[in-house]
């Protein structure tokens, strides 16, 4: 029997790459899916086929809303920003951050992961290709997987070492893009738009599309999913 692992899954480029790299290196794919609140719903459906694809052993989609909260461009009423320059994404933390999100996940994957129980959590986060998000850093998945075998019944008393991989972490979009078309991934299944039409078709201009197009052009491949225009 393989070895499980829980793999965050938004239903992403990125999420799917990292749940198709766990298959890869032999794991059973847990896939968790958290419906926060996002305005982007499509999202949800995406990680609904990614799973399916990926034949993974298990789909669990929990709720949680963070729009309570607000602070977000993606849980609240605020434009989504446009057409941003890499100067722009440079210049700090953008309104799509939503606090604390990586955070919540993975604690809401850690408690999944030790009641099946497992000790490896996959999650797509990357720190070159990114539009600025404090908890896609390398040092915050360090603490992270600190806080997991200190704060835990199964770290404490050793049952279980958890480990939370990244194996996306230092790559760029295209690299992703590459290695995850040589594992077989559909990347017309995924998601990535913040702001879709309603018919789910991306808008082609915010940060998670432009790099997104920027990652295909740059791997030298035609991107499968629709744009508005």
């Amino acid at each position: 029997m393989p070895t499980p692992a829980v793999v965050l899954l938004s239903g992403g480029l990125d999420s799917a790459t990292a749940a198709a790299v766990a298959k890869a290196e032999g794991f059973a794919v847990y896939g968790l899916t958290i419906d926060y609140g996002q305005r982007h719903r499509c999202e949800l459906e995406a990680a609904r086929r990614v799973a399916r694809a990926l034949g993974a052993a298990r789909h669990e989609l929990l709720s949680i809303d963070l729009s309570v909260f607000g602070g977000s461009a993606l849980t609240g009423a605020d434009g989504v920003p446009k057409d941003r320059s890499e100067k722009d994404f440079a210049r700090g933390i953008p309104a799509t951050y939503v606090p604390a999100r990586n955070t919540v996940m993975l604690s809401l994957a850690l408690a999944y992961a030790e009641t099946i129980p497992c000790s490896d959590i996959f999650i797509g986060v990357n720190a070159v290709d990114y539009s600025g998000y404090p908890d896609c850093r390398p040092e915050f998945i360090e603490a992270f997987q600190r806080l997991a075998n200190l704060a835990t019944k199964a770290g404490v008393e050793g049952t279980l070492q958890f480990a939370v991989h990244t194996p996306l972490l230092r790559l760029t979009k295209a690299e992703i893009i590459l290695r995850g078309t040589r594992l077989g991934v559909d990347y017309g299944l995924t998601h990535t738009c913040y702001d879709p039409a309603e018919d789910g078709a991306s808008c082609g201009h915010c940060d998670a599309c432009l790099l997104r197009r920027r990652g295909f052009a740059e791997a030298g491949l035609v991107d499968p999913i629709r744009y508005r225009e």
